[in-house]
């Protein structure tokens, strides 16, 4: 009996250890500044929002900085207001112009920033989503966004490292990046659906794409875990309390 009971324990703590590993994997990754919906079509307009979560235990974000890739020159930007917060648009002059509607435009967006009124900070432990609407839509193959998230405390995280060539996220301080696709590609029989109309579709908040598929996956399998771990433990505890049979005559 104890030795059933010492091994149930412990495969309660092995599986109990594993759930706690999985959920620190995840938490670190989904921590910094990322533009959802993740991928958009060339040539055309996407509504994206910049996901903002507050990781400071004591201050709160209250400005938000997104310059816009020099290489990717975008001509209109539209914000969706959101409340207690203020917004500015930057422009810069491009040459070549960028053609939009077969008008030749020589101004681009060049940064947006957002600005907190009192009290509207993102606060610890929550996050907000900065919605915007933009193009036409380069034809590269994707768009790195450098972010300055300011604190209150007067801390400014720097989320302005670029992915490497094959994609492989930063490790350290990874810029937000949407990807573009072919407009032909996206429109092709059993693509994937233009993230532009499914962004449309739904308001930011509620959009499918809240983090990376594989961490959600990770995240279930390790709440899995955690459960069995304790089914385990409770049943080896029951069985430890069951009086002894007492033998025959």
């Amino acid at each position: 009996m104890i030795r059933h009971r010492r091994a149930a324990l412990s495969a309660a703590l092995v599986l109990g250890a594993a759930a706690v590993g999985v959920f620190g994997l995840i938490a670190p990754a989904s921590a910094h500044v990322t533009v959802n919906p993740r991928e958009a079509t060339q040539g055309g307009y996407a509504r994206v929002a910049f996901r903002v979560p507050t990781e400071s235990d004591t201050a709160s974000t209250v400005k938000l900085e997104v310059t816009m890739p020099d290489d990717a020159p975008v001509a209109s930007v539209s914000t969706m207001p959101v409340p207690g917060w203020t917004v500015a648009i930057e422009r810069r002059t491009v040459n070549p112009p960028v053609e939009v509607h077969g008008s030749q435009v020589s101004q681009v967006v060049s940064k947006i920033t957002w600005t907190a009124s009192r009290d509207a900070g993102i606060k610890p432990g929550e996050f907000q989503e900065f919605p915007v609407s933009m193009g036409p839509l380069p034809t590269k193959d994707r768009m790195v966004f450098r972010v300055l998230q300011h604190y209150s405390d007067g801390n400014v995280a720097r989320w302005i490292e670029a992915p490497a060539a094959d994609g492989t996220e930063a490790e350290n301080d990874p810029a937000p990046v949407l990807k573009l696709l072919p407009a032909a590609a996206s429109e092709a029989p059993g693509a994937a659906t233009t993230p532009t109309a499914s962004a449309v579709a739904q308001p930011a908040g509620d959009s499918a794409d809240d983090g990376d598929p594989t961490a959600r996956g990770l995240g279930i399998a390790g709440l899995v875990a955690g459960l069995a771990g304790l089914v385990l433990g409770a049943l080896a505890f029951v069985r430890s309390r069951r009086p002894a049979t007492p033998p025959t005559a």
